[in-house]
């Protein structure tokens, strides 16, 4: 059975989670792609108007050059969060003139693989780790698959929510070890429900013909350009998204962190037999950083991560090891190709009502069994999601997905009437009554709207989105910068600048050099992971 125990839900009744529940955090990284008029991606460099996509805090490029990622940053109130998204949004469309911001996950039209531009970071040994690490991506992905655009949430508990939790549990002041712990026990709940994510706020059930390149699938013609399956949410999130086959052989275990880090620490230690082929490097260049089966961390595709902030030079899992979980990162939003940031207000709330039910429901430890069938029930929404035929199993039992998340809804209410009283709304629990609504009714979710949407374009994918994306464009360039806010964002890319021809005057050695006591530091510290 799904529900909060009886105490907690008690309670969060109570009112004294009021405060944390108040200082909730959370910040967001969207990526878009930069196109022209024609939908084609787009192949000028990344315009120096927009800094430094090394050194710049908000603005800067994900695998392509044409990939923007756009991040605000870290704060208590959801609304605050959208107005410094919606500011950097304006920002960009001014400074890049007629090309847009392409609107769906899913790209338009692209150049052949090997000519879509990876990411350049100037010539530091730090900007040109960045850049191999991303030749290193297209050499084993192959580089379209790195043009799938989303959304990244990040999302932390306040000081004060830790300290109400830990006393509703007996741990007196709550340790680092202890948020560590906690954070893996929503990491674990969070992989066992996310399918309810995609199907809520799935967008990409369609996707131009051109991006598959000949490759085998299973999808259906639609128009002159377009392949769908009719029931799927999330194409992104499936067989044609982020999925390697090399990385499916590994078993990663969310059962605390010494498990996660040891799993991830041979995966990037040990060479692996194909990327050894590649070698590391070609025609006087590096072509990747490393011949593992994964290069850096952050090549493990995941629908959510455990984050700490890295210091200078610092690997992500060692910087784990040593000071515990700060942040979970959910990766499996697509974009809302129908609002101009991709994302809004209710899709938040719900967001944080859904990770705090994570956190909160007893999570028992994951096994290579649950993994497994978890993977299927992936699957199986992102391919069916909306089909009225669908059945699903989890370790509640089997059902349609209709029946398997009403209770999980019914579980996150309490959680959502706390939120609102604690910021005086009710806009949690309008969330929840939004997805009870889309359960009932698939044809109100996002995927169903743009099939919809593009039966009106002439089953075109291209044409929708690309409708969409100029729409957008007009939508933000209709709220012009002020002279003010202009100058201020002017001034931040020059500093960006600067700060990077700073970064590449300070090397004293050479790239090889580099990366080789880069990828030989310790992974954990010497005492393992906390």
């Amino acid at each position: 059975m799904i529900a909060l125990s009886t105490a907690l839900e008690r309670a969060l009744g109570q009112g004294a989670a009021d405060e944390g529940l108040r200082q909730l955090l959370r910040g967001i990284e969207k990526e878009s792609l930069r196109v022209d008029a024609n939908s084609h991606l787009a192949t000028t460099p990344h315009p120096v108007c927009l800094g430094s996509p090394l050194t710049h805090p908000t603005i800067t490029t994900d695998f392509s050059e044409a990939q923007l990622e756009l991040i605000t940053g870290v704060s208590p109130a959801a609304s605050e969060t959208l107005a410094q998204l919606q500011a950097t949004h304006r920002f960009v469309v001014h400074c890049i003139g007629e090309e847009r911001l392409w609107a769906s996950s899913m790209p338009g039209r692209l150049p052949e693989d090997s000519a879509i531009p990876v990411g350049r970071y100037g010539s530091s040994n730090v900007g040109m780790a960045k850049t191999v690490y991303r030749r290193g991506l297209g050499l084993r992905y192959g580089r379209t698959m790195q043009t799938i655009s989303g959304i990244h949430y990040n999302f932390s508990l306040s000081d004060a929510l830790w300290q109400w939790l830990a006393e509703q549990e007996g741990e007196g002041t709550p340790s680092q070890a202890y948020r560590t712990r906690r954070y893996f026990d929503l990491i674990r709940n969070f992989r066992r429900h996310s399918w309810l994510l995609l199907y809520l706020f799935g967008a990409s059930p369609a996707v131009f013909e051109g991006f598959l390149q000949g490759r085998p699938h299973q999808l259906e013609k639609r128009g002159e350009d377009t392949l769908l399956l009719p029931h799927a949410t999330t194409l992104r999130m499936g067989g044609l998204g982020y999925q390697s086959d090399a990385q499916a052989t590994l078993k990663v275990s969310y059962n605390g962190l010494a498990p996660y880090a040891q799993t991830l620490q041979g995966a990037l230690t040990r060479p692996y037999g194909p990327y050894e082929a590649f070698g590391l490097e070609r025609d006087g260049e590096f072509i990747q950083l490393s011949t593992s089966l994964l290069q850096i961390e952050n090549e493990f595709y995941g629908t959510i991560r455990p984050k700490r902030s890295i210091r200078p030079g610092e690997r992500a899992l060692h910087a784990l090891g040593e000071r515990g979980v700060e942040y979970v990162e959910v990766r499996c939003l697509d974009l809302n190709p129908f609002l101009p940031l991709g994302i809004d207000a209710p899709t938040i709330h719900f967001l944080d009502t859904f990770l705090l039910l994570c956190l909160l429901l007893p999570s028992p430890e994951d096994s290579p069994a649950e993994i497994e069938q978890l993977a299927h029930m992936h699957r199986a929404v992102v391919e069916r999601g909306r089909d009225p035929e669908l059945r699903l199993s989890t370790g509640e039992g089997e059902g349609s997905l209709a029946t398997l998340g009403a209770p999980l809804l019914a579980a996150a209410a309490p959680i959502a009437a706390a939120l609102d009283r604690s910021q005086g709304t009710t806009a949690h629990r309008e969330a929840l009554a939004r997805a009870s609504q889309a359960l009932s009714d698939p044809d109100s979710t996002p995927s169903a709207a743009v099939l919809a949407e593009m039966r009106r374009e002439g089953d075109s994918f291209l044409a929708l989105t690309q409708a969409l994306s100029d729409q957008h464009r007009e939508t933000l360039r209709s709220l012009p910068l002020s002279t003010e806010e202009e100058a201020a964002q002017a001034a931040v890319a020059k500093e960006s600048h600067a700060a990077q021809a700073a970064i590449e005057a300070q090397d004293r050695e050479s790239f090889a050099a580099y990366r080789k006591a880069y990828m030989e530091q310790p992974l954990l510290p010497p005492h393992g992971a906390a």
